[in-house]
């Protein structure tokens, strides 16, 4: 019975998006990071004379045709490219979000948008989804390549929270992680299920 009124007190938490756990969580925040996990792998490696940007297809419904896959990278303007992970539906907001963003800015100003700027803008946006009663959080995570004239090449990654990090990762930290998380994963697949 004590296992039940748990159970029941923690779905008091789990249905807005504006009321904090005892723990301080959000879990609508958690479960749209849980829908990034099941999504398909973006990398980015930042180097000094460039970056590059992978994004893994995954089809995990068989009864999809191979030949139809939706598309992880966006291009957004002629500087700025993003890897998106999680919900296609969201992304494709997001997308057309950063998009109208830069567009008004190259309109105003005359010159593109500072990668810097784009990205705290539409975290902006995402972190207000988390803030608001009616709305849930976007369940995407999005990795952000750009380049511009004063910080030169740049790579964020932002999650359905809302916040950003510019990323200066290099490629012997970031094969170390891969590494381990697919050491991990194997080491799951060989633990019996608990049913």
């Amino acid at each position: 019975m004590t296992a039940l009124r748990k159970e029941n007190a923690a779905r008091r938490y789990d249905t807005r998006t504006t009321i904090f756990s005892p723990e301080g969580r959000l879990y609508q925040v958690e479960y749209a990071m849980e829908a990034i996990s099941h999504a398909g792998t973006s990398l980015g490696i930042l180097a000094t004379d460039g970056i590059l940007l992978a994004a893994e297809r995954r089809n995990t419904n068989k009864l999809l045709d191979e030949v139809f896959s939706s598309e992880k990278i966006y291009k957004l303007n002629d500087d700025m490219v993003c890897s998106v992970a999680g919900i296609t539906s969201d992304a494709n907001v997001l997308t057309n979000e950063l998009r109208l963003i830069a567009q008004r800015y190259l309109l105003q100003y005359g010159e593109s948008i500072p990668c810097e700027q784009l990205v705290s803008w539409l975290c902006d946006v995402k972190q207000a989804y988390t803030q608001y009663g009616g709305k849930r959080p976007f369940g995407v995570s999005i990795l952000y390549m750009g380049w511009d004239k004063h910080y030169g090449y740049q790579l964020y990654q932002s999650d359905p929270s809302g916040n950003y990090v510019l990323t200066n990762a290099e490629v012997e930290v970031l094969i170390a992680n891969f590494e381990k998380s697919e050491a991990e994963a194997e080491a799951a697949k060989k633990q019996p299920s608990k049913s």
